[in-house]
């Protein structure tokens, strides 16, 4: 082959070369800005946690596109096994009936704990009670204590302010603070929402209810149980004992989009975002 013919070979060889080039680069471009959808369902406990994380990765990932719901534990969970939503949202393991549940529909829950939280009764800040034990708190949600006059206040109605079944906190509460046939007296005002119990306890004097230490604010004031005050410190050493973790489940180990958002809420970016919204981070 003479020169000009290898240099012609050569600018076939190099337009081949080049046009790969261009081919994948444009692939992986593709990859980068063809959009993610991600769907979040469940606790409104951790609803605060979960819409604060996706806000902040979706601004990094501009072609990740993430709703969030809070519509309760159980929901997040049978969103979950029924396939209508990537994450269920959880402030209280899994049950096992869910699990079987779950089987039967070709579901495998797999287990993420985010963070920790402090489950705190709260009572209008006007109620001077300060401290409950076990006993107190189990006679007041099941009805047999109904005066806050027989814990040393004023002779005035108590109005117990409750989650709905559904919800993971009332779960939770159920399973840490009570016993286990108790059942919650049926005078109870039922919420949808740590913040709707928040709400109704903080306009209402004689109420008392339970949300997530995340939740507390001035409008409510906590109260000590068994002598110890709900706080990060104490959920922590463990001395706080209606301390729960948080969850969110996914159909099997988290894959592709899912699981990098996840690894970003167990990130200590993500932890730091756990602590913002004022609960307590696991790493």
């Amino acid at each position: 082959m003479d020169k000009k013919g290898k240099f012609l070979a050569y600018l076939v060889i190099m337009g081949i070369v080049l046009a790969i080039a261009v081919s994948l680069t444009g692939c992986k471009q593709t990859s980068q800005t063809q959009e993610v959808k991600i769907t979040m369902n469940g606790s409104t406990t951790v609803f605060p946690i979960a819409q604060k994380a996706a806000e902040i990765y979706m601004d990094k990932h501009p072609n990740v596109k993430i709703s969030v719901e809070g519509t309760g534990s159980g929901n997040g969970i049978a969103a979950l096994i029924d396939g209508t939503t990537d994450i269920a949202n959880s402030s209280r393991e899994i049950k096992t009936e869910e699990i079987e549940k779950a089987k039967a529909k070709g579901v495998s829950p797999y287990e993420i704990p985010i963070a920790l939280d402090a489950l705190s009764i709260v009572v209008n800040p006007a109620n001077p009670i300060t401290n409950l034990t076990r006993d107190q708190v189990i006679d007041i949600f099941t009805g047999k204590i109904t005066n806050w006059k027989d814990l040393g206040w004023k002779d005035a109605p108590i109005v117990v302010v409750s989650r709905d079944t559904s919800s993971g906190t009332y779960g939770a509460f159920m399973e840490l603070a009570l016993p286990k046939d108790a059942k919650i007296t049926d005078k109870a005002i039922y919420q949808s929402s740590n913040q709707t119990v928040k709400n109704t306890v903080a306009t209402t004097e004689g109420a008392i209810g339970y949300i997530g230490l995340g939740y507390v604010d001035s409008s409510v004031k906590p109260v000590a149980y068994e002598g110890v005050m709900p706080s990060k410190e104490n959920a922590i050493n463990k001395t706080y004992k209606l301390s729960r973790h948080l969850y969110m489940y996914t159909n099997g180990q988290p894959q592709g989009e899912v699981k990098n958002f996840i690894d970003f809420v167990l990130s200590p970016e993500g932890q730091d975002i756990v602590e913002s919204v004022g609960f307590i981070r696991i790493k």
